[in-house]
Order: C-alpha cells, then sequence, then structure tokens
C-alpha cells in the first residue's frame, strides 16, 4: 500500500509562508514527522505559487531528499516545474499527473520517459472529468494502451479515477468505487491511487466522510493513497481495514500500532 504524505503543499496557510522564506528546517521536519507518521512516500506540492513553481519544486525537492532517503512524488501538471524537480530528484519519482489530454500528454510522457518515473494517470481527457464509472474505465484502458507503448510498465502506473464531492453529485462515490474495482480487474498489475478530500467537500465533519470512503475504496482495491498521516483516525481506518481485508497476516500491525498507542 502507497501512503504519500500532503502535508508539504502551498494550498496550506501554514506552507506558503515557509516555501517564500525557504525555512529548510521547518520542510524538513514537516517531511520526517509524516514518515514517523507512517508515510512511506511523501508529496511535494507548489502549485499555488504558479509563476515561482519550477524553482519551488526544485528546491522542495533538494531539501526533503536531504532528510528523506526515498522518492518523492512531484504533484504537478506543470511541464517546466516537473523538469526542474526531476532532474534534482534522486531516485524513481513518482509523477503526479498525467492524463490523456494531447496538450499533458505530449509536454509530460516525455519527461516520465526521459527520467524513468512512475506516474498517476488521471482518467480524464479532452472531453473532461468524466461522471460515469464506465467513462473512467475506458480511459484508463486508453492510458494503459499508450504508455505500455512507451515502455511504461503496468506496475508503474498509479490510476486515480478522479474523485469528485457527494455532496453536489451522490452518485460520485459510487462511480469512484466501482471504476477502482474494473480498473483493478481488468488490468492485472496496475495501481489506483486517490486523493480522499474531495469527496467530502462542502459537508460538515468531513473527516467521518473521508474515513469511511477510505474503507470502502481499500474493499475495492484501491492500493495508493494521499492522506495526512497525522490524521490518526484515518491512519487507524487504513490499520483496520488492512486487517479486515487480509492485508495484514495475523492482524499484526494492527496489533502493534495498538501496543504504540497509535490507534484511535
Amino acid at each position: 500500500m502507497l501512503i504519500v504524505g500532503e502535508r508539504i503543499n502551498t494550498s496550506r496557510e501554514r506552507i506558503r509562508p515557509v516555501v517564500e522564506k525557504r525555512d529548510k528546517e521547518f520542510i524538513r521536519n514537516e517531511a520526517r514527522i509524516q514518515i514517523e507518521a507512517g508515510a512511506n512516500m511523501i508529496d511535494v506540492n507548489c502549485g499555488t505559487r504558479v509563476q515561482e513553481e519550477p524553482e519551488d519544486l526544485e528546491w522542495l525537492v533538494k531539501t526533503v531528499q536531504e532528510v528523506i532517503d526515498m522518492p518523492l512524488c512531484l504533484d504537478s501538471p506543470s511541464p517546466r516545474a516537473l523538469e526542474r524537480a526531476l532532474g534534482a530528484h534522486k531516485g524513481r519519482a513518482l509523477v503526479n499527473s498525467i492524463t490523456l489530454e494531447k496538450e499533458r500528454m505530449e509536454h509530460i510522457l516525455p519527461l516520465i520517459k526521459k527520467y524513468d518515473a512512475k506516474v498517476v494517470a488521471l482518467t480524464m481527457d479532452d472531453r473532461g472529468m468524466p461522471n460515469d464509472s464506465k467513462t473512467r474505465v475506458e480511459i484508463a484502458g486508453k492510458l494503459v494502451e499508450v504508455l505500455e507503448g512507451e515502455g511504461i510498465k503496468k506496475e508503474d502506473i498509479y490510476f486515480d479515477p478522479l474523485v469528485r464531492p457527494v455532496g453536489t453529485d451522490p452518485q460520485q462515490s459510487l462511480m469512484v468505487l466501482e471504476a477502482i474495482k474494473i480498473i483493478m480487474e481488468k488490468f492485472p498489475g496496475v495501481h489506483t491511487f486517490c486523493g480522499l478530500s474531495n469527496i467530502s467537500f462542502g459537508l460538515p465533519l468531513r473527516s467521518l466522510i473521508n474515513q469511511n470512503f477510505l474503507t470502502m475504496a481499500l474493499a475495492m482495491g484501491l492500493d495508493g493513497v494521499i492522506i495526512d498521516p497525522l490524521d490518526k483516525r484515518m491512519m487507524s481506518s487504513l490499520k483496520a481495514s488492512f486487517a479486515l481485508l487480509n492485508k495484514d497476516e495475523f492482524c499484526l500491525e494492527y496489533i502493534n500500532a495498538f501496543r504504540e498507542g497509535k490507534l484511535v
């Protein structure tokens, strides 16, 4: 299971000024505490600083990898920013993201190949975001064909079925869950990956919706997620779900987490 820590993102009120000031120690600490809390990859995102994004993303990569000896998730739609970040990155990065949109495919696919990166592939094309599971799966199939044709292995592809708010379209949670299940069955070897927070947008007690949706998505086969690993309830839901889905032999990880006081 790929657990990506989402906290180093300039859309967060505390992170933007830290990046602007180039406060290395704050960013390093954010990376460390996420790994200690259970993340096995760190996401870096400075997309709210559009003009400065190439320099910012490169700086974040260097700063985080000074203290975290593991690949990072480079979260940007900007080819310029990704080029700078990939050039500075140590190991095989996870590029978040590519789509079937012509322009993004033309500009980002060459970078993925050049730097031998893994990739998050959004199930979206030039028509925009899909509303149903069938279209999501169809786009995933086309993406598999294109990416494999360019030499990218299935095990390096993480499909994001694009979570949309259930508060504005009650069918969206069902559509995403169905898409995850079909993608994992139809394209053996690929992964599925998503950010959960969109599902609860506009609703009260968002964390409750997020936690329950995570459990449902894991049951459908989801094997990658971007979350705040410092959210103890979310991490507890992960541990409990692994135990229930036979992904934690003899529930040892669950028991160890309990003994360490990590479950709430």
